[in-house]
């Protein structure tokens, strides 16, 4: 249950890099349904705690720090270059999509609890509570992250190119300079 490494995409593709942040929510989705799996049928020896404990830290850690992050970017960038289009469809679905983010952010406060609790223990004190959270945030980042990646990333990536360079280039540095990063990793 150990964490998965970066994907490969840097600053400098700000598109792969979107993309390259949901297969980590996934695998991160994947590795929480791991977790209440194993909480479910392993032992309880100090063995199976402490992996059980490192894997809600690592999930904990990816859904704290690095989700926050991503949604700032599509709010910040993906968004506004959707909206700018004045297709209303689109429009619609962006503002779908912004009621997505406050979902889930409602959705992983109820689950963080859950997680803090088998972060410090290695052991769930309600297994079908955080199963429950579990699922039902998984539930709503999987539909968010289809939404995305079908609709408003394509549109979107074709609003900035058509900008130009360095409309791409920009959106780039300033993920990288919010993030603390060079451009180029």
């Amino acid at each position: 249950m150990a964490l998965m490494a970066s994907p490969g995409a840097g600053f400098d593709r700000p598109f792969e890099l979107l993309s390259a942040c949901h297969e980590r929510v996934d695998r991160s989705l994947q590795l929480l349904f791991r977790l209440v799996k194993h909480l479910g049928t392993a032992g309880n020896g100090p063995r199976e705690r402490e992996m059980a404990a490192a894997a809600a830290r690592d999930v904990l850690r990816y859904f704290d720090v690095a989700a926050p992050a991503h949604h700032e970017d599509e709010e910040r960038h993906v968004f506004p270059l959707v909206c700018a289009t004045g297709d209303v469809a689109l429009i619609d679905t962006v503002a779908r999509l912004q009621a997505g983010h406050v979902a889930m952010a409602a959705a992983w406060d109820g689950l963080r609890r859950l997680l803090d609790e088998v972060a410090r223990d290695g052991v769930a004190l309600d297994l079908p509570a955080l199963d429950e959270a579990a699922q039902s945030f998984g539930s709503v980042c999987v539909e968010h992250m289809s939404l995305e990646d079908s609709v408003i990333f394509p549109a979107a990536r074709a609003s900035a190119e058509a900008a130009g360079p360095a409309a791409v280039a920009a959106m780039g540095s300033e993920m990288a300079a919010r993030r603390g990063a060079r451009q180029d990793r």
